[in-house]
């Protein structure tokens, strides 16, 4: 596990900057730190014990789960919609999309979590909080310090596909429109290039690679923004005769350096060339965002810090308190 833990100067990160990852409880959405510590104290030792026994067993469930809650709170916010199976309208869910489908993962974590939790304390912790304390251990087993999460979320009884089809940004998608979803969830600019650093760990899929290698324009079959190199190394493992069923089963790292590791060599890649997703790699050079590419790859210290604030105001998104959505026994299933 040494290389999926701490990188260096994590502790010195948590010394320096501890008062940065406790948000204040003065946010006016309703959720606060702490928020079962009379109802259910237990709660979140379980999400730790549990995600740290699922990961052990297989080290690429961190970027899965952190992934789990992106989608989650990009869509109609954070309300473990992407968790439900069906809701009352009957209409395809979230994980049904384009932009989850096959590629959804970790939700057997999050069922085994509510299951201890329900033993527990039934009827009193959301799914919603759940998938937000399991999120805050895929970050903490990643290689950055473990932030306190607020919690207080409801759970939603609605779930659409094609909610998640048109707000999850896509590889292929302008840097307008990305920038204009991340504005929509009241996250800046830097925000947004903050939280992709997520794609310093995880996988993506072949068929969101070829377009750059070998599609890219009618006169430039390469993106020239690929380093050479890498793209040399990309089309090895995503070659062009490589059937469609073939690519999209297919995976590459997202970094190839660090690949299950939260840190800036994310930043340093798209510096070089080296970013797997022309999304991530057009932030590299963008007057409005190259700059900020520029001082997370010059301070691990900084991102890192950014991030934790980041990934908490996220959290914080269109959730559902008090009397609004409900508490689910099942995350995959709303209240009949």
């Amino acid at each position: 596990m040494g290389r999926h833990r701490l990188i260096a100067g994590a502790i010195l990160i948590f010394i320096l900057f501890t008062g940065a990852i406790f948000p204040s409880d003065a946010q006016g959405d309703g959720l606060t730190v702490g928020f079962y510590a009379s109802s259910c104290p237990k709660v979140e030792d379980i999400v730790t014990e549990v995600v740290a026994r699922f990961s052990k067993q297989d080290p690429t469930l961190p970027p899965a789960l952190l992934r789990l809650f992106f989608h989650d709170c990009f869509v109609k916010g954070c309300d473990a919609s992407v968790l439900l199976d069906e809701t009352p309208s009957g209409q395809p869910v979230e994980k049904k999309s384009a932009g989850n489908g096959d590629t959804i993962r970790g939700l057997e974590v999050i069922d085994e979590i509510k299951t201890q939790v329900e033993k527990e304390c039934p009827k009193t912790v959301s799914c919603a909080d759940i998938l937000a304390f399991a999120a805050r251990e895929a970050v903490n087993l990643s290689g950055l310090p473990r932030h306190t999460v607020p919690a207080g979320r409801h759970d939603s009884r609605t779930s659409r596909a094609s909610d998640a089809d048109y707000y999850l940004p896509t590889p292929a998608m302008p840097l307008e429109t990305i920038i204009s979803m991340f504005a929509e969830r009241n996250m800046t600019i830097e925000d947004m290039v903050v939280l992709l650093g997520a794609h310093s760990m995880g996988q993506a899929h072949c068929t969101q690679v070829t377009d750059r290698l070998y599609k890219f324009k009618k006169d430039t079959p390469r993106d020239p923004s690929l380093n050479g190199t890498y793209g040399n190394e990309l089309a090895g493992k995503c070659p062009e005769a490589m059937s469609k069923e073939q690519a999209s089963r297919t995976t590459v790292d997202l970094d190839p350096t660090t690949p299950l590791v939260l840190d800036i060599h994310y930043y340093v890649n798209l510096l070089q060339g080296r970013g797997l997703l022309q999304s991530d790699q057009v932030l590299a050079t963008d007057s409005r965002t190259g700059g900020i590419v520029n001082a997370m790859a010059a301070s691990s210290d900084t991102w890192s810090t950014k991030f934790l604030r980041a990934i908490i105001k996220m959290g914080r998104s269109n959730v559902l308190t008090e009397d609004e959505g409900e508490i689910r026994a099942n995350c995959r299933n709303y209240l009949k």
